[in-house]
């Protein structure tokens, strides 16, 4: 196995392993008690602000991997995409599951995006980012951090070869630091016990994926964005 496709399947492993123990860590979480473990959390909640969130992140992630899975045959990118397309979608179908179980609407009418995480005091993520909202303003398509505009995927639709591996690091890269630091919030600011668990799996997964997205850059001779 070579060191990409170890980094590959490290990123995969690690967001299942979260993914499958989250019921345990909610049990230890919720000290115990049924009652806090089976209480669901109100709309307005960072738990339920998170994974409206984050499902809207995640599907972006996934169509990004697939245009990108057009646009080259480099087999080292390819399975990147494929691996980034496959969690992040069973993730987004956790997450939209979570809201249905909680009888909550899977869109907030009048609610900003990333609201919820201005339940925090000022703290700064790993990679700098307020979670105010980081002063990120919605334009032209990108409603959070790290999303890719319309101008930007239409950029990715048309690039091929080399120049579509390089506009999808660089893409996915910034994509993934917004996901870190919205997961980090999750942990900080959710109640519940499973999702917090999964937003720390998102943390670690996302955290491999982008040493593995900088080596990938090296190899062609390009960088990150930011």
């Amino acid at each position: 196995m070579t060191r990409t496709q170890w980094a590959a399947l490290t990123a995969v492993v690690l967001a299942l392993v979260f993914a499958g123990t989250a019921t345990v860590a909610s049990a230890a979480r919720d000290d115990g008690t049924a009652a806090a473990s089976a209480a669901a959390p109100s709309s307005d909640s960072a738990d339920a602000g998170f994974a409206r969130d984050m499902a809207v992140h995640h599907q972006q992630a996934v169509e990004m991997s697939f245009i990108v899975r057009d646009g080259t045959d480099d087999e080292d990118v390819r399975r990147l995409a494929y691996d980034i397309a496959n969690t992040q979608a069973n993730q987004r179908g956790m997450l939209m599951g979570w809201l249905d179980l909680w009888g909550l609407p899977k869109v907030e009418a009048g609610t900003e995006p990333m609201a919820w995480m201005a339940q925090t005091d000022g703290m700064k993520g790993m990679e700098g980012m307020d979670h105010g909202d980081a002063g990120h303003e919605a334009h032209d398509g990108s409603l959070m951090p790290g999303m890719a505009t319309r101008t930007e995927l239409d950029q990715l639709r048309k690039a091929r070869g080399k120049a579509a591996e390089i506009l999808y690091l660089q893409l996915m890269t910034d994509h993934h630091k917004g996901g870190v630091s919205m997961a980090q919030g999750c942990v900080r600011l959710c109640s519940n016990g499973t999702e917090k668990s999964l937003a720390e799996g998102m943390v670690a997964a996302q955290q491999s994926e982008l040493s593995l997205m900088a080596d990938l850059l090296a190899e062609r001779g390009a960088k990150a964005r930011t």
